[in-house]
């Protein structure tokens, strides 16, 4: 069985934390930056978690939050952790890092698909369906 290798995308948190609260903010930085993107470009990137990135984009977003490109990009080797799950925390501990508490804006970016259970087909039931004058 291959291992599952995943990303946290941490972009919100590091906005907020230097007080840049809305997304429409990055649009100027960026630009000063040579990186030009629409204002919906820059609402997913900091709303969702993106499977590709330019480096200059990355790099322009470094210089604007004054990070590391590993503090925008966390990578995992396992499962990924659940924030609102309270015993996620306890259940992943071999495979997630030790910060256990993922950000709630952030949701994990996994490269392969998760496991899931696999469902049980059910046997169709076939009725007779009432025909005309049968009184029902």
């Amino acid at each position: 069985m291959s291992a599952q290798v995943g990303y946290y995308w941490h972009l919100r948190k590091l906005m907020a934390e230097r007080g840049l609260f809305a997304t429409t903010a990055l649009v100027p930085l960026l630009a000063e930056r040579g990186v030009r993107l629409s204002r919906e470009q820059v609402y997913r990137l900091v709303t969702g978690v993106p499977e590709r990135l330019s480096l200059v984009t990355l790099a322009a977003l470094c210089d604007i939050l004054g990070c590391a490109p590993t503090d925008l990009v966390e990578p995992y080797r396992g499962r990924p952790r659940r924030a609102a799950d309270p015993g996620a925390s306890a259940a992943l501990a071999d495979t997630a890092p030790s910060d256990t508490t993922a950000p709630a804006t952030t949701a994990p970016r996994a490269v392969s698909s998760p496991v899931v259970m696999p469902l049980r087909p059910r046997r169709a039931e076939i009725t007779a369906v009432p025909g005309p004058g049968t009184g029902s």
